[in-house]
């Protein structure tokens, strides 16, 4: 169920700043303070910048694809086959800080293409955060997944390496322009691109039902590509790259409690995070890139 999201306004700006200080005077460059609860203030400059960044109201939009939108997490609501949860770790997120404004637009199915035409508009120059996680369908991902899943390995390996050549000798240029255009709409944001998990727990592999472990090596190393041209994207435009690998480990495919789905029926869910997975899984590594 998603939380009540707190109202932004001059009471919660107040209770940021006044957790450890109460403030008795502000100037244009300086505040005078006294520490809580010792009685007469002490003046002690503190410069007013400082006081202002504590309290800018936050403006979060969401973007990107099925990762973004909580595919795989349920509680669908009404965004038809976009497919954005109330449990995506941006509602989340979301839902857990004093937000000024907040909206997801992230869609299952989107591509950088799908980003620029549809999505960019919920950007302006008063937007102070975005995240994005966006490549994977520009790389074939479902339909990867499809041979993978239903075809004899070497299909799988060759359906994999096209994808990883495209995503060393395509992808970069398309990132590069969903990025600079992000920059062009949100220019004062801090843009966070966040990453694909591993699918699979390679070391469990032998003992586990489905793929072979040949076909998950494959698909385990198509991700890291993927993440490795986000993060030299997100670098190239100094933008925050986010990589929940390390976060997923321990709960992936094959692990006795997985995060994210195998193999479902219908076959939408397939092989994204679970709700656990955005709320354990992509929500902390997110809040610790937001800042």
């Amino acid at each position: 169920m998603r939380r009540s999201r707190l109202v932004a306004g001059a009471a919660a700006a107040a209770l940021t700043v006044t957790a450890a200080l109460t403030v008795t005077t502000v100037t244009a460059t300086t505040v005078t303070v006294a520490a809580a609860g010792t009685g007469p203030p002490m003046a002690r400059p503190v410069p007013a910048v400082m006081l202002l960044a504590a309290v800018a109201p936050v403006r979060y939009v969401a973007l990107g694809d099925s990762y973004s939108a909580g595919t795989g997490a349920g509680d669908y609501g009404s965004s038809g086959s976009c497919e954005r949860s109330a449990d995506a770790y941006p509602e989340q997120w979301a839902d857990h800080h004093a937000t000024a404004s907040f909206v997801s637009v992230a869609c299952s199915g989107a591509t950088t293409s799908g980003v620029l035409s549809s999505q960019l508009t919920a950007l302006n120059a008063r937007t102070t955060l975005v995240s994005i996680t966006v490549g994977g369908n520009d790389a074939g991902f479902a339909h990867v997944m499809e041979i993978c899943v239903f075809e004899w390995d070497r299909a799988c390996l060759n359906a994999v390496s096209s994808a990883e050549a495209f995503a060393a000798g395509t992808l970069p240029g398309r990132l590069d322009a969903t990025l600079q255009a992000v920059r062009a709409h949100a220019p004062s944001a801090r843009v966070v691109v966040v990453g694909y998990p591993e699918l699979f727990d390679l070391s469990a592999s032998p003992d586990c039902i489905g793929l072979s472990t040949t076909k998950r090596t494959a698909l385990n190393r198509g991700a890291d590509d993927l993440d490795r041209a986000l993060a030299a994207a997100a670098a190239r435009y100094g933008d925050v790259f986010a990589d929940v690998r390390g976060q997923f480990a321990g709960h992936e495919i094959c692990d006795s409690v997985s995060w994210l789905h195998a193999l479902t029926f219908p076959i939408g869910d397939s092989y994204h995070p679970t709700a656990a997975g955005q709320e354990l899984g992509y929500l902390p590594v997110f809040t610790a890139a937001a800042g």
